[in-house]
């Protein structure tokens, strides 16, 4: 069975093609924005059909979109990064195009299969359970699974952690809310006000003892809350590697409520770039 492989997020779109289980192929370009939807779009229907001109074989498709998705109606709410994806049937669009069933979920959630599956979730030859993985990048968001399964809630919206309010009268978010754990912790904000992208400013160990500080008060809402039996990291910012997660292993222990045994078993994630292809790929045999 070959599968096709979307990872549609706010600052680039990645491509993959796996055959059994194995990835062939695989490409990433910068996202428009200027361009919103469309454009995007039309950039993954030309990489597709390249490579069926080339012979490739594509049975079924998998994405993960960066943004909520409604799954139950295999519809984007929105985009807060790019315009134009309101309310859109992406599935219905890419079955239409390639001739193949499709299958979405948001980024995190399908970024948590990705791990949890053929990553850093993985424990012996099972998933983590339960397992949260948190994805830092231009925005945040979170994908938990219970029993290998994504939990997804009442209406698809569970693991929203990134508007979760972890500094109260903070500055305004995307969202209309003030202190949200993304408006203080993700990359798109990180460069906003301090004029330097996340990568640069990972490298100096002053501000990232002071990042951590916002960082662990997210993710702390997470271990005492569902108590997670591990905590991957993934998203551009993990890829500060130890010089990030050493120091917030510290500062996790110094706010972990004292009288709490909960483990801290925070890992960055194993797949890199690739957790949510990975993801898509297990996410296409889910049945509906």
């Amino acid at each position: 069975m070959n599968v096709l492989a979307l990872d549609i997020g706010g600052t680039k779109f990645s491509l993959a093609l796996f055959e059994d289980g194995r990835m062939v192929r695989r490409l990433s370009r910068a996202t428009d924005r200027e361009g919103g939807r469309d454009w995007m779009l039309d950039a993954i229907a030309t990489s597709v059909a390249s490579w069926r001109n080339e012979g490739a074989r594509i049975d079924r498709c998998g994405i993960g979109f960066g943004g909520p998705v409604l799954f139950d109606r295999q519809r984007v709410a929105l985009s807060t990064h790019v315009g134009g994806w309101s309310d859109f049937d992406l599935t219905a669009w890419t079955t239409a195009q390639f001739g193949i069933p499709a299958i979405m979920d948001n980024d995190a959630n399908v970024g948590a299969l990705g791990e949890g599956f053929h990553g850093a979730g993985l424990r012996d030859t099972r998933p983590s359970d339960p397992f949260f993985y948190v994805t830092l990048s231009t925005g945040i968001g979170g994908g938990i699974l219970t029993s290998g399964r994504v939990l997804r809630g009442a209406d698809s919206y569970a693991g929203e952690i990134g508007h979760s309010v972890i500094r109260p009268g903070g500055p305004e978010c995307l969202c209309g809310a003030h202190g949200c754990f993304e408006r203080m912790c993700s990359g798109l904000w990180l460069e906003r006000d301090h004029g330097r992208p996340a990568h640069e400013l990972l490298k100096h160990a002053e501000f990232v003892r002071r990042y951590v500080v916002d960082l662990a008060a997210g993710l702390k809402t997470v271990l005492m809350l569902l108590n997670p039996e591990r905590l991957v990291i993934g998203g551009g910012i993990s890829k500060a590697g130890d010089a990030l997660l050493v120091p917030l292993r510290e500062e996790l222990g110094r706010q972990l409520t004292a009288w709490s045994r909960a483990r801290v078993d925070v890992r960055p994630a194993a797949l890199g770039d690739d957790s949510v292809l990975w993801g898509a790929l297990v996410l296409s045999e889910e049945k509906r």
